[in-house]
């Protein structure tokens, strides 16, 4: 068994003591991507509800309560110590699950309700995402970080796998209220892997930390996020990667709206086929972060994990530009979302290693949370009015297929930053 076990440790690249790390993050992002997951179909299909027309103002309406939560994360965050960010976070959402299972059990059809919970669901994903790995990125060093960062990713692959299964199973005999109150419960799991993670980085702590880890309030303002990305080249160049990003992604997300609504109909058939296309791409990126990205990682650097989904999205948008049918959309949607999953994120979380612990919580949440939703409102207006005005979808592909090569050349450029900022931390 202890030779099995040592074999198991060397092909995951995982060393001595790291084990239980390994395992407590893993659940972290299991159990918090199950319950996304399994509510994700549900969104989608609210958003198809309100109309594809109107998709852009719930895309706005979403940056505006991001842009809402900033200062009070940025307080919360000053005021409590580190290890209790996390907790306090998924509390205050765990009790949100259940007042939306409330008003979904009291009335499930109503328009307000549904565009509701579609904005709230958007701010809660990129903020309790963000979050935890803010917290992997101040437990874990950086060469630790190339090396499991994918690993730990595919928990959250794995999650994204089970929850879309959870989710189509269960809808039927709970309904939408009691998918909700699970994914609430799966939520309060992940704070309990949050806590074995921070006593496993107090018993171990890095050899450069004087101090247990999460155990002083960062201080600062609540704005010290925005702030400080302001002052920061590689801040800023981490705030355009992800403008870049979310533009991508949300040409992408409209052109699956308006073609998932002219090829389905039924929104019980929708929900499906969003269910199946989150079922796929979770299967890939499983396979590529277990074994892939952190081997990449390692010998060519964190540049090539940023690099090569941008390029591949470069060449789907002019691959839909020639031929925008249904098959193409769904060959084009896995790989960008199971190429981001398995190695933009991971490349995209290493950047944050070399920082210090106020720049990875309150920067980080700052670009994870207000900037995406910018770039996503900005990008949603900018794909409707290129659809009302010239109604070609190729002219939305070719620009999106612009921004992806931007996307790429803001990906080297960080990599190369990173690679050297880490360098000078070792000197």
């Amino acid at each position: 068994m202890d030779a099995w076990r040592r074999r198991l440790g060397q092909g995951l690249n995982i060393r001595p003591g790291e084990g239980p790390a390994v395992v407590a993050g893993l659940l972290l992002f299991y159990l918090l991507f199950t319950g996304y997951f399994m509510l994700r179909p549900v969104r989608e299909t609210m958003g198809v509800a309100g109309g594809v027309g109107n998709l852009q103002w719930l895309f706005t309406g979403t940056f505006i309560a991001t842009l809402a939560c900033l200062p009070l994360f940025g307080w919360l965050a000053s005021k409590v110590q580190r290890r209790h960010i996390l907790p306090c976070t998924y509390g205050f959402f765990a009790s949100n699950l259940l007042l939306f299972a409330v008003l979904f059990a009291r009335d499930s059809q109503a328009l307000w309700v549904a565009r509701a919970f579609y904005i709230w669901l958007s701010v809660f994903n990129l903020l309790t995402i963000s979050l935890a790995w803010s917290l992997l990125a101040d437990l874990f060093s950086t060469a630790q970080g190339k090396r499991l960062f994918g690993l730990l990713a595919a928990g959250a692959s794995l999650g994204g796998l089970s929850g879309p299964i959870l989710g189509t199973l269960l809808v039927a005999p709970l309904g939408h209220a009691g998918l909700l109150l699970l994914a609430g419960g799966l939520l309060l799991g992940s704070i309990a892997a949050a806590q074995v993670l921070q006593g496993w980085r107090t018993r171990h702590p890095l050899l450069a930390q004087a101090e247990r880890p999460g155990t002083r309030p960062l201080g600062g303002n609540p704005f010290a996020g925005a702030t400080a990305v302001l002052r920061s080249p590689y801040l800023l160049g981490i705030a355009l990667f992800v403008v870049l990003l979310a533009s991508v992604s949300t040409f992408l997300y409209f052109e699956q709206a308006r073609i998932v609504s002219e090829t389905f109909t039924d929104r019980t058939r929708q929900t499906q086929v969003f269910g199946l296309i989150d079922t796929v791409v979770q299967a890939l990126a499983i396979l590529t972060q277990a074994l892939l990205t952190g081997r990449l990682a390692r010998r060519l650097g964190v540049g090539v994990l940023l690099v090569a989904v941008p390029l591949l999205m470069a060449a789907g948008f002019l691959w839909l530009a020639l031929a925008p049918a249904f098959a193409v959309f769904a060959v084009v949607m896995v790989v960008r979302r199971a190429g981001e999953y398995a190695l933009v994120r991971p490349g995209r979380e290493m950047l944050f290693t070399v920082l210090p612990a106020e720049d990875k919580y309150k920067a980080k949440n700052f670009i994870d949370t207000v900037v995406y939703r910018a770039g996503d409102a900005f990008s949603g207006w900018l794909k409707r009015a290129l659809d009302v005005i010239g109604e070609h979808p190729q002219l939305a592909m070719l620009i999106g297929a612009l921004m992806a090569l931007g996307w790429a050349a803001t990906g080297g450029w960080l990599g190369r930053r990173q690679a050297r900022q880490d360098g000078a931390r070792r000197d």
